[in-house]
């Protein structure tokens, strides 16, 4: 007889940390470890149910004052860009896209470097080695590409210019930007835009629906940028539905509409282990 059974990680609950996207309010994250023969299994499960990965972890926000992270995706095939995306695409039409495998190189470490102290010089990862580096791009037990984009090299230039790097992670139904990071000085290019749309374009050419973007937070500035996107989806209430008018998610900064975490675990949809026989 053939059985299959639910894969069953342990989830856990991180402590309050002040909330880097909501001034005043806490932060806090069910998270649950990636890992063994099934990580890539369970992360594309438990992403199309709002989950992120960082490394080795998959997490999801679980704060006790709000629930205002709702994690967003585009739908490829109706995504139409506006006339600012389309003007972006031509200003960045020199750039040249290089997918590799997830492997960190001093280029991409000075670059992530610049960006940080020109964009996030207090966030979290201000203090970041070349090792702590190497760790975020390289540890990963499931399907990641890191894509690069360079400019043409200019005369006397023994190398191309490199522009921006995102870490990506390719799912089952799309690609997920992990983290990406881009020469400051190149602000007139709207880098991070130009890299979103570009993922939209490798997504539709291998056939996957999806690019997702990570989390939207309505009422914030740093994640507004998102909601600029068509064919927007937010993972609210259980489900992915389009995002609509962003004011009218404003509801969500309310302390009462977050679960407790014994039923949110518990409503989790894991995949099953592949089946068996006695």
């Amino acid at each position: 007889m053939r059985h299959t059974l639910p894969i069953a990680p342990q989830f856990y609950v991180t402590a309050p940390q002040p909330c880097p996207y909501l001034e005043g309010r806490m932060e806090r994250k069910l998270f649950t470890a990636l890992q063994g023969e099934h990580a890539q299994r369970l992360n594309d499960t438990l992403s199309k149910q709002g989950f992120r990965r960082s490394q080795n972890v998959l997490y999801r926000p679980s704060c006790a004052e709000c629930s205002a992270c709702l994690s967003a995706r585009i739908r490829v095939a109706d995504f139409e860009p506006s006339r600012t995306q389309r003007r972006i695409m031509r200003r960045t039409a020199h750039l040249r896209r290089n997918a590799t495998s997830p492997w960190a190189t001093e280029d991409q470490f000075a670059l992530f470097r610049r960006y940080l102290d020109a964009r996030h010089a207090d966030g979290g990862m201000a203090d970041m080695d070349i090792f702590e580096f190497a760790a975020m791009i390289e540890e990963t037990p499931i399907k990641s590409r890191v894509i690069e984009y360079t400019a043409p090299r200019g005369p006397g230039e023994r190398s191309a210019a490199l522009a921006a790097v995102c870490l990506t992670d390719v799912f089952d139904d799309g690609l997920s930007m992990v983290y990406s990071f881009y020469d400051p000085d190149l602000v007139d290019l709207s880098l991070g835009t130009h890299i979103i749309l570009d993922h939209i374009a490798i997504a539709r050419e291998a056939g996957l629906p999806y690019v997702y973007l990570g989390y939207w937070v309505p009422g914030s500035r740093k994640m507004g940028y998102k909601a600029g996107f068509s064919a927007l989806e937010i993972y609210k209430g259980g489900t992915w539905q389009d995002l609509g008018d962003p004011a009218a998610h404003r509801a969500e900064l309310h302390p009462l509409s977050m679960d407790p975490i014994a039923e949110q675990v518990a409503r989790i949809n894991l995949p099953e282990a592949r089946p068996h026989r006695d």
